[in-house]
């Protein structure tokens, strides 16, 4: 059994994950700028390091650096002195890049018979109406044996069906000229945002990205800096791409760490204004994915921007601060701590929210105020000094104001 990895570490304080359990899946959360980025980052190095392929978008261009061995310098030297960790070794990870574009790495294409009705129906954002009408033109392409390469495919098939209406009713059902329109725009609005590029041939193979280097996995980084201008062409294609995976690999029960890990950053987008269909789909591909030795890691702000369905099928968790800013930011705290494991000595929600979760609990609510029962919120001896200081200077501008306004 392979040894734990170690993702973290404070003085004696040390946290690992196992990689026989590594395929439950996992989750990665916090707010913005607390350090999500960075995990994922040693998380993959540390699978690598053990001879697993790993996937990863790098939506800000923070991951290209794995590709180099670095140093331990500057601030990142003092707070590892002051932590009283040893510095790591420089270290660099075979690392392959990929780019819908074909700009900062290999290009990544797929086929539009690949794709399948489902992925492009969401791409596309068509109501069910027009989905249906798409379905059956893959339908139709199917049965007189036509592959549907790239856009200018379905394109020419779309207007084939629109012709032809007539003679396809009786068996698919009738086809609506708003509805071949409609998809038809929309398909001018993706060759548009160069979608063009991405379908076509040659189709990507997945044995490409499942490599190892001297036996280290090959870190494969998508450059989705580009590509997150177009949120559902990126959510597209990461669906194609897991998918994909679970329709391929054979089923291999529980290995003693992952063949394939799959990160998944900015979730949020995958599910935003998914249908249900799709999100059935994903739960799907999730709960039977695992035992095909792939382990999926979702990268979000909340817990609560990924589904309950999917949520309950996520092993494991590394949880970073959160913001409380709103009601909905306190109650979102509140749900995030019932469900880590009981710890008597933290207090997980005031951590969580980082108000002042290393004071006493009533010296707390005194220094920064309490939250009632139903939301509302007093102030305390900071708010009110701060407020007090503001009053002063408030009247001063308006007496100001009101003695121009009189002259």
């Amino acid at each position: 059994m392979a040894e734990p990895l170690l993702i973290a570490q404070r003085d004696a304080i040390r946290a690992a994950i196992l990689p026989a359990l590594a395929n439950r899946h996992g989750l990665i959360t916090g707010a913005t700028g607390t350090g999500k980025t960075v995990t994922l980052q040693k998380m993959a190095e540390c699978f690598s390091a053990i001879g697993v392929p790993v996937f990863a978008a790098d939506v800000k261009g923070d991951l290209s650096g794995m590709g180099r061995p670095g140093r331990t310098e500057g601030k990142i030297a003092e707070v590892l002195a002051s932590r009283h960790n040893a510095a790591p070794g420089p270290h660099a990870c075979p690392v392959t890049f990929w780019d819908v574009f074909g700009e900062q790495g290999h290009p990544v294409r797929a086929t539009v018979s690949d794709m399948g009705p489902l992925l492009l129906s969401r791409l596309l954002d068509l109501n069910d109406t027009q989905s249906g009408v798409l379905d059956i033109c893959f339908r139709i392409a199917d049965a007189q044996g036509l592959l549907l390469l790239d856009l200018k495919d379905l394109r020419a098939m779309l207007q084939h069906v629109g012709e032809h209406a007539a003679g396809y009713r009786t068996e698919y059902g009738n086809v609506s000229a708003a509805s071949v329109g409609a998809i038809q725009r929309g398909l001018l609005q993706l060759q548009t945002q160069g979608a063009d590029r991405f379908f076509g041939e040659p189709a990507l193979d997945l044995d490409d990205m499942m490599q190892t280097v001297d036996g280290q996995g090959v870190v494969n980084v998508l450059a989705a800096d580009r590509l997150m201008t177009s949120p559902r062409l990126y959510t597209t294609l990461l669906l194609w791409l897991l998918s994909d995976l679970y329709e391929r690999l054979p089923e291999i029960g529980d290995p003693d760490r992952p063949r394939f890990v799959f990160f998944l950053d900015e979730a949020h987008l995958l599910f935003k204004d998914a249908p249900k269909v799709l999100l059935e789909r994903m739960e799907l591909v999730v709960r039977l994915v695992r035992s095909k030795g792939v382990g999926v890691y979702f990268c979000t702000q909340r817990p609560g921007d990924v589904p309950d369905s999917v949520l309950a099928q996520l092993g494991n968790r590394v949880q970073h601060a959160l913001r409380a800013y709103t009601p909905r930011d306190q109650k979102a705290i509140r749900a995030t701590a019932q469900t880590m494991r009981p710890n008597p000595d933290i207090d997980i929600e005031a951590a969580k929210a980082g108000d002042g979760g290393g004071l006493p609990g009533s010296v707390r609510e005194t220094m920064l105020g309490r939250i009632g029962p139903r939301g509302g919120r007093t102030d305390g001896v900071v708010q009110s000094a701060i407020s007090g200081e503001l009053r002063p200077m408030g009247r001063q501008l308006l007496r100001g104001v009101l003695g121009n306004l009189r002259r």
